[in-house]
């Protein structure tokens, strides 16, 4: 079902990134693993990722991102309404990590909360916002951030998953805009598959203790294949439910991102269901995955590098643990994207 509510329109009017200074490539990741860095880009496409500092939190990156987001829309942090962080790898467990976020970006008049959705997060959030700023007209901005520290809950020795992830923040601050912005978000959830990936231990069901430390139960546990097949199934039916319900067909489309799960896969399922060339935006060859920022972050550079103009027509299309998913369609409007030097160009 397509939610659309009466109000302005809402569109992104700048976005952040930021990419922790340590990069790993495959050469590093394999020192602890039974393949070779061939395989490991033959498989995933992934080269490289990003890794947080010993001393680096989800929150830290966040709060650049997010400082860089402001910055890029001209608009002052302390004007900035609410501010919700999609994260799968918070601070603690509580509070919200989006309260350290808006300490350290001084966001002081922010109404600030988590969203946990796993990598289809910051659509999520960016649904809260849009809903929120679009239900209140004395409201100006909401600021979405995707940021995941990834690194801190990987095993090295399992290679599902140590060659997959990395580190990473991406903001998108977000407001009214005379024409264009979002339109026709599709969100779901399917609960019976949540075993497929998750960190098992940490919470109230498996409370830290001697054994979960010895059984790795603080690390990201994923059934691969079962994570392969629901991506297959459900990037091709958001592309394929979005474009009917807004009448459309795949040439209408500039650009097409994605959550960043394994870029190799993401081409794959782009041929098959006939992308036009050029069109799918791929950033997770160079960052691995990196959760609720994947969607975000390949937004922001897309844009950064020229990829998408004025009134481009973008679908966005995420994917994650959960299991959930999500589509939005949305009306580029020019928006400016800051990154650090570390963030690589986009690739299509």
């Amino acid at each position: 079902m397509i939610n659309q509510k009466p109000g302005p329109s809402i569109g992104v009017l700048g976005m952040g990134t930021y990419l922790p200074g340590d990069r790993r490539t495959n050469d590093q990741v394999v020192e602890a693993l039974d393949v070779t860095p061939d395989w490991v880009t033959k498989r995933t496409g992934v080269r490289t990722r990003h890794t947080a500092g010993p001393e680096e939190a989800a929150s830290d990156m966040a709060a650049t991102a997010l400082r860089r987001a402001a910055a890029a829309a001209a608009v002052d942090t302390e004007e900035i309404d609410v501010l919700i962080c999609a994260t799968s790898t918070p601070d603690e467990l509580g509070p919200a990590t989006a309260c350290r976020v808006q300490a350290q970006t001084g966001a002081r008049n922010a109404v600030a909360l988590d969203v946990s959705a796993a990598c289809s997060g910051w659509l999520f959030a960016a649904k809260v916002a849009h809903d929120w700023l679009r239900s209140d007209p004395t409201l100006r901005y909401a600021a979405v951030v995707g940021v995941e520290a990834y690194s801190k809950f990987l095993n090295p020795r399992d290679r599902g998953t140590a060659v997959l992830f990395g580190d990473g923040a991406a903001a998108t601050l977000l407001g009214p805009v005379p024409d264009g912005g979002f339109s026709g978000f599709r969100l779901g959830s399917d609960g019976t598959g949540a075993h497929h990936v998750l960190i098992p231990a940490g919470g109230s069901r498996l409370p830290a203790s001697q054994r979960t430390l010895r059984e790795a139960g603080h690390t990201i546990h994923m059934d691969g294949r079962a994570v392969r097949d629901f991506i297959t199934d459900v990037f091709p039916r958001l592309v394929e439910n979005t474009l009917k319900d807004n009448s459309l067909e795949l040439d209408n489309l500039d650009a097409v991102i994605t959550h960043q799960p394994n870029p190799a896969l993401l081409r794959a399922i782009g041929e098959q269901i006939g992308i036009p060339p050029g069109r799918l935006v791929i950033t997770g060859n160079e960052v691995g995955n990196i959760g609720a920022a994947s969607a975000p972050y390949a937004l922001a550079t897309a844009a950064q590098r020229g990829l998408l103009q004025t009134d481009h027509l973008v679908l966005v299309a995420v994917f994650g643990a959960g299991l959930t998913w999500g589509s939005t369609l949305l009306k580029w409007t020019g928006a400016k994207s800051i990154s650090s030097d570390a963030d690589p160009a986009p690739q299509t």
